[in-house]
């Protein structure tokens, strides 16, 4: 066992009694904002008070927010999904991919992250991306297991460290693969950037383009659309590549002003769970579910401009 095994904090066990609303924020991933406006605008959550007047919540009331996030990210509106109970949420919720196929591997990270073995975490990521390669490593471990752990967060499988853990190291070790491809530079220039705080998606899109042989420019999560559009116009960028959780009304209105703010010549890509349904609602911007699709896409636009 190593030294940073046996120093390990045991798992704490999930909400079993009233929480305060900065538990409750933390273990729903739903802001406290959020929290009290679906108090006043639907009637749930249905907090009680402390001796001090403080908001408390249930546990109860805990797991189903953190279910109605998940589903949030799936693209169902709150308020049409809020009256429901535990057993109809969950009917709803998607099922994760089986983590015993046949591989080995997947099964070991959850695991890892469960016995907050750091090490060896760190040490099967790396044997995976040298085994694997990054494009391999990218859509074959990075995207099912990142499903996996988001799922099992949101179902309490998991907690909140613990995902957080997962988060940091993923983004750490894409982002070195990204840094030691060495480029002479060649078409198209995609610029990687969002308004939302989705970060762990669009950084998955960069390593692909990379790897494809585009020029990434990482802009980040969490950017007005103004300054998109101007970074994009400073930069002579090709692409704009977002990620999403869902598209929300509020998403698609934010794409629609982005697009307005644009040239037409510089396209757009954006991902997220239910882009599929978006694709009439804003034109001129290309929709997808599958990071599998970001080659093809690459390929689309090199074969429209002659490349």
């Amino acid at each position: 066992m190593s030294r940073t095994s046996q120093l390990s904090i045991p798992l704490a066990p999930g909400p079993t009694e009233a929480v305060g609303i900065g538990a409750a924020e933390r273990e729903t991933g739903l802001s406290k904002d959020t929290l009290r406006i679906w108090e006043r605008r639907y009637g749930f959550p249905q907090p009680g008070r402390d001796a001090n007047g403080e908001r408390i919540y249930p546990a109860e009331q805990v797991e189903k927010l953190r279910l109605i996030r998940r589903l949030m990210e799936r693209g169902l509106r709150p308020g049409k999904i809020i009256s429901l109970d535990l057993g109809a949420l969950e009917s709803l919720s998607p099922r994760n991919t089986p983590l015993d196929d046949g591989r080995e591997d997947l099964p070991i990270f959850i695991e890892l992250l469960r016995d907050h073995n750091v090490a060896e975490f760190r040490r099967q990521l790396a044997q995976a991306l040298m085994r694997q390669g990054l494009k391999h490593f990218v859509l074959d471990t990075v995207v099912p297991l990142d499903e996996h752990v988001r799922g099992s967060w949101m179902r309490g499988d998991l907690r909140l460290f613990e995902e957080h853990f997962y988060a940091e190291h993923i983004q750490g070790v894409l982002r070195s693969a990204i840094h030691s491809i060495q480029h002479e530079g060649s078409a198209p220039r995609v610029l990687l950037a969002t308004f939302t705080g989705e970060f762990r998606a669009l950084l998955i899109m960069e390593a692909l383009c990379c790897v494809e042989g585009a020029i990434c420019l990482a802009l980040g999560p969490e950017t007005p659309c103004r300054e998109i559009a101007r970074a994009a116009a400073a930069h002579d960028a090709a692409i704009v590549g977002m990620a999403f959780g869902s598209f929300s009304q509020d998403v698609i209105c934010g794409l629609s002003e982005l697009r307005s703010l644009m040239p037409r010549g510089i396209a757009m890509w954006a991902t997220g769970n239910n882009g599929a349904r978006t694709k009439k609602l804003v034109q001129g911007v290309e929709f997808f579910h599958d990071m599998n699709d970001v080659p093809a896409l690459l390929q689309k636009w090199r074969s429209s401009h002659g490349l």
